[in-house]
Formats: structure tokens, C-alpha cells, sequence
């Protein structure tokens, strides 16, 4: 992405699941979304690094380490951020309540956004029965996760070669089986009830790697995604309303050369999607 790209300013920033420490992670995505917009405040929403995965090997490439510093060089320059530690960072929960660098840590915080409307923000592993019960489950699909990416890789790379778009396995696998789709709705509905336990107007989190937002629940629900294949985050604009941004697809609208359309040419409406 050009690096004379305007900068859009909004109120907060809503991001979880990078997965520094990984092959897997897409520094250099994530590198040109944090050049594009910048924060008053920014909620890390868990599993930003992946202590899980350096525990077997050390993987740490300059790209994420200009991930680290374009956040500190944020936080420097007077944005707040809060890091809410995920279970693949939980290591960082012992230091709770601590301020490192300018870095708040919390277990959980309550948002308060420019409406006035108020959002749980947490990783969501704490409704997740499979970590909290049967970590070596967990473990387990975690391998069985990096190992469809690993082949995903592959399977792109012949994709890209016969002129066709990129295409997720693990993504498609989330929607196609059942029990999984079943998974991801229980965890929407734990997470909105507690939302609604604290009397909170919705709930922000991550953990799944599943972008969504919506209001099928008494509160909204919103889940930041992640950034090893989906490559989202959550913005507050100014008015308080939520957006989620798709960054591969705005992306695509940024780079693309700006034609006019011709007088026969109507113009597809972008795709918005907000909770107000």
C-alpha cells in the first residue's frame, strides 16, 4: 500500500488474535491497516502473542517486531491502550491491574463509547468449556488448526497460478461442519449474557477468529476476528457507532486505480456493516 495513503483518524480500535510468534500471523497486512488508521484508544483483545507457539520454537521475524513498535510508537505519540491477555498470552494475566510501557493490562474492561452505550471488552476464552476444561483438546486443535493453514498456503499458491481468489480451509471447515457452527453460536450466546449480566450494552471480544457483528441477542455482539486469516478489526467512529473493517477487501478499494465510471456504469453501494 502506498505509504502517502491518508490517515483516518477514529475513536477507538478494536483488535485480538494477531498471533505474533507465528507463521501463520500476516504482519505485513496488519503493518499497512495500523499506517492507515490511528486512535484515541486502542483495546488489544487477546491472543496477540502467541506464547503458546514460541514454547516449541522460536519464531520472531522483523516484520512482527515492526508490529510491537508501530503500537508502541502509537502509544507514545498519547494513544491509550489497554491489553486484555488471551489464552495464548495468558502468561500475561499475572501481571493484571500492572502498567508496562504505557500499557494498561486487564482482565476485562467496560468500554464507554461516544453514545454513551457501554461494551464488555474480552478475549472470550473464558467461555470456551474446551480450554477451560480440556486444555490438551485445546492444544490439540491448535495443531490441527496451523496445520490446515500450512496447507492452505499450498492450496492458494495453486490457486493464484489458475487465476482464482484466495480461498480459506479452515474458514470453510468453521461453516460446513456442523458441531462447529454449533460451537460458534453457543459461545455468541455465553458471551451476550454475560454482556447483559454486567449491564452492558454489548460485548466486543475475539477468540474464535470468527469476524461477526450483529444483534441477535438481547446486546450486541461483536467479534474483532483475527489477523492470520481474515485479516479484521472493529473501529469506534466518532458518532459511537461500530464498523467492521474487512482490511483485504478495503484494501483492494484503496490500491485500485480511481476510473470514472462511464454514464452506463452503476456504481456498487460499499459495504457498511455497523452497529449503531
Amino acid at each position: 500500500m502506498p505509504r502517502d495513503v491518508d490517515v483516518v483518524r477514529v475513536r477507538t480500535l478494536f483488535l485480538s488474535d494477531l498471533h505474533l510468534g507465528t507463521k501463520g500471523c500476516q504482519a505485513d497486512a496488519l503493518l499497512e491497516f495500523l499506517r492507515r488508521y490511528d486512535a484515541e484508544t486502542i483495546y488489544l483483545v487477546g491472543d496477540i502473542i502467541d506464547g503458546w507457539r514460541l514454547k516449541t520454537g522460536w519464531y520472531w521475524p522483523q516484520s512482527h517486531n515492526d508490529v510491537v513498535q508501530k503500537l508502541m510508537r502509537k502509544v507514545r505519540k498519547g494513544t491509550s491502550l489497554v491489553y486484555v491477555p488471551g489464552n495464548h498470552d495468558e502468561f500475561l494475566r499475572d501481571y493484571i491491574g500492572v502498567s508496562l510501557g504505557g500499557i494498561e493490562l486487564a482482565e476485562h474492561a467496560i468500554h464507554e463509547a461516544a453514545d454513551g452505550k457501554r461494551y464488555l471488552v474480552i478475549h472470550g476464552d473464558q467461555f470456551d468449556l474446551v480450554v477451560m476444561h480440556a486444555k490438551w483438546i485445546a492444544l490439540l486443535g491448535d495443531w490441527a488448526y496451523t496445520t490446515a493453514l500450512f496447507v492452505n498456503t499450498y492450496l492458494n499458491i495453486i490457486r493464484r497460478r489458475l487465476g482464482l481468489t484466495y480461498w480459506s480451509l479452515s474458514a470453510w471447515a468453521k461453516m460446513k461442519v456442523k458441531n462447529a457452527v454449533n460451537y460458534i453460536s453457543r459461545f455468541e450466546e455465553l458471551l451476550a449474557a454475560e454482556a447483559e449480566r454486567q449491564q452492558a450494552d454489548g460485548v466486543i471480544c475475539g477468540h474464535i477468529h470468527h469476524a461477526a457483528m450483529h444483534n441477535s441477542f438481547k446486546v450486541a455482539y461483536v467479534n474483532t476476528g483475527d489477523w492470520v486469516e481474515s485479516c479484521t478489526a472493529v473501529i469506534e467512529h466518532w458518532d459511537g457507532s461500530l464498523e467492521l473493517i474487512r482490511w483485504n477487501e478495503l484494501r483492494q478499494q484503496i490500491v485500485a486505480p480511481q476510473i470514472e465510471p462511464s454514464p452506463v456504469e452503476i456504481s456498487a453501494p460499499v459495504l457498511d456493516q455497523r452497529v449503531a
